[in-house]
């Protein structure tokens, strides 16, 4: 089209491009490049520009980590925004921030699960944020801030409620949400004081019950350090190549099932770094804060898959080969104490040692934090709104269940993507389709008018929407679970634990 949609933010002038009836602007930066004298900063609020800057290309990723990556270079710039907007002349339209998740490794606002379109179509400006992730993100250093990738959010989230107007949003209209590590994100700002004001209701989909003590992450570092010969301080890791950081962490996460066995949990997810409850950026864990009151409740559409944790047992291959040695360490390390891997064990009396790992995995990683964080913030004075997954996806002959991460494509109706094509196929059943439908619906309404279409949960009722070819609203299905789980919060993950 001749004419693309230009924006003048505080910063400058942004022209984007007409795409499928929204207007898209990519790489558009909220903060300074965290590099040379910034490394390992917290952000620095971007400088203006002028002139008409080019906002069509994505924005290059922080450096990424794990087995699991999505791009490598491509640049320095990594605090970006993408924004789809139906219309940037309108004027008070919601505002939904999204929080990319990838295990607090890796993170890339463009991939193509996320495509605005469908969003924005139901009149809603979606904003996707590239944040630090892996060592430059959360590593805990010496010289520096801790939780960075947390401190770039609020940046961005602060650059939202500056510059959003001119999209066509409203300041005062805005849901912050995410998946797996974006709905732990999610989580620690809705107890974060440094977040409070910048925006009014959450998503959670996924979310994981994974930090770590000050004396865990101190040691991760010191661990990364001294296999690059290299001082645990900001100062001396800042002259290491940022790539080659990320490749050491990606190393180290592979080895942690051995060695570093001292290292309890953390070792037996593979992931080496990730939020740690620090005390000033993070001063305690969320469900902690909610549940003592001191942080105030807020609207929240929260929920998780039925089969979380199947996604990992095939990827990794393993699916099938779990033995009953495996299961009785998933029970020790993960179930919650004192008694709780007796207490699995009497409520699924028939399971095999397979099934026991699976449901304490998918439980202790996402499920209970999930219910917990429902749990906690109706009990901190919000409402909250539940839901599970329960659609099976059609990959690998089934095997995956309704595994972790397939809701994403089905909220973004993003199912003709890479990945909504490898969980769903290239001709996506029936079902799927309705599915994506009601959930793309739920999170639009519940932007618009915090009711995403069924009953809070609470107290007396936890009322759940399952997801599935035949949806409907019951109690919520996990209940064995939740008994066992029903006194105990998740833990940060310390050494030894």
């Amino acid at each position: 089209m001749a004419d693309q949609p230009k924006v003048r933010t505080a910063e400058g002038v942004s022209e984007g491009r007409w795409r499928q009836g929204c207007a898209e602007f990519r790489g558009v930066p909220y903060a300074e490049p965290p590099v040379g004298a910034l490394r390992f900063a917290a952000p620095v609020p971007a400088r203006g520009w002028e002139g008409t800057r080019q906002a069509v290309e994505p924005g290059p990723t922080a450096p990424q980590s794990g087995p699991v990556q999505t791009r490598r270079g491509g640049g320095t710039d990594w605090l970006t925004l993408d924004i789809g907007t139906p219309d940037p002349g309108a004027a008070g339209l919601p505002v939904l921030v999204w929080i990319p998740g990838g295990g607090y490794l890796t993170a890339d606002a463009s991939d193509p699960m996320y495509d605005p379109a469908a969003l924005a179509a139901a009149g809603i400006v979606v904003v996707s944020v590239n944040y630090r992730v892996g060592a430059e993100g959360f590593a805990l250093l010496d010289g520096a801030p801790a939780n960075r990738g947390f401190l770039d959010q609020i940046a961005a989230l602060r650059w939202v409620r500056r510059n959003i107007a001119a999209f066509g949003g409203d300041p005062e209209r805005v849901t912050v949400a995410g998946q797996s590590a974006g709905a732990g994100s999610v989580a620690a700002l809705l107890t974060m004081e440094r977040a409070r004001g910048l925006f009014r209701r959450a998503v959670a989909h996924s979310v994981p019950g994974v930090h770590l003590t000050r004396e865990l992450g101190e040691r991760v570092t010191w661990t990364l350090a001294h296999r690059l010969g290299a001082a645990p301080t900001a100062a001396a890791l800042a002259a290491v190549d940022p790539w080659r950081l990320a490749d050491e962490v990606t190393a180290l996460g592979a080895e942690l099932p051995g060695p570093y066995g001292e290292w309890g949990r953390l070792a037996r997810i593979g992931v080496a770094v990730g939020p740690v409850v620090d005390g000033e950026v993070l001063p305690e864990s969320p469900w902690t804060a909610l549940g003592a009151g001191r942080a105030t409740g807020t609207e929240l559409l929260v929920g998780h898959t039925r089969d979380e944790f199947r996604l990992f047992s095939v990827m990794s291959g393993r699916a099938g080969t779990f033995t009953d040695e495996e299961a009785r360490t998933a029970l020790d390390l993960f179930a919650p104490r004192p008694g709780g891997a007796d207490a699995y064990r009497a409520a699924f009396p028939r399971a095999t040692a397979e099934d026991l790992l699976e449901t304490v995995y998918s439980d202790a990683l996402f499920r209970m934090p999930s219910l917990c964080l429902a749990r906690a913030n109706a009990a901190a004075g919000g409402t909250s709104y539940l839901f599970e997954l329960a659609l099976a996806a059609p990959a690998f002959g089934g095997a995956l269940g309704a595994c972790h991460s397939l809701d994403v494509p089905l909220a973004f109706g993003t199912l003709d993507s890479p990945n909504g094509v490898g969980l769903l196929g290239e001709h996506p059943t029936a079902a799927a389709r309705a599915v994506s439908r009601e959930l793309l619906r739920a999170w639009t309404d519940f932007v618009t008018s915090g009711d995403p279409g069924w009953p809070a949960a609470g107290p007396d009722a936890w009322t759940t929407r399952v997801l599935d070819a035949d949806s409907r609203t019951r109690p919520y299905p996990e209940e064995a679970s939740a008994r066992i789980w029903e006194r105990h919060r998740p833990t940060p993950f310390g050494l030894g634990e």
